[in-house]
């Protein structure tokens, strides 16, 4: 079920697809997440936990850059689905996206899978 396209305030940099998969939420945020796109994954990140989705399966295949408000937001994503017995999936990062996770240690207290499928599938 595809419940569409969130818009992008920022001229198209950043759009954020949203769908149900089984008992996952992907979100799949298309460009780049930094300061001004972050509300564009928040608001349904939240809205899907606050909904009692709470395995969160984001989608990175198409992320071409996160810094660390982008960061920030899938951290907060993770407490949120935690604290309500689910958990926050990462996929398919592209190596620029993977080296920020690394760096900051965060990739340590995220499930990171290879590909989308993969994540769908555990």
């Amino acid at each position: 079920m595809d419940r569409g396209t969130v818009g992008s305030a920022n001229r198209g940099r950043l759009q954020v697809e949203v769908r149900t998969e089984g008992l996952s939420e992907v979100v799949t945020p298309v460009g780049e997440l930094d300061h001004h796109t972050a509300d564009l994954l928040r608001e349904p990140l939240e809205s899907a936990v606050e909904q009692g989705r709470v395995r969160l399966v984001v989608d990175c295949s198409r992320l071409e850059f996160c810094d660390s408000t982008g960061l920030n937001v899938l951290l907060g994503a993770r407490l949120q689905a935690e604290a309500a017995g689910g958990a926050v999936h990462l996929a398919g990062m592209q190596p620029m996206v993977a080296r920020v996770f690394e760096i900051t240690g965060a990739e340590a207290v995220f499930t990171v899978h290879a590909s989308l499928e993969d994540a769908l599938g555990s």
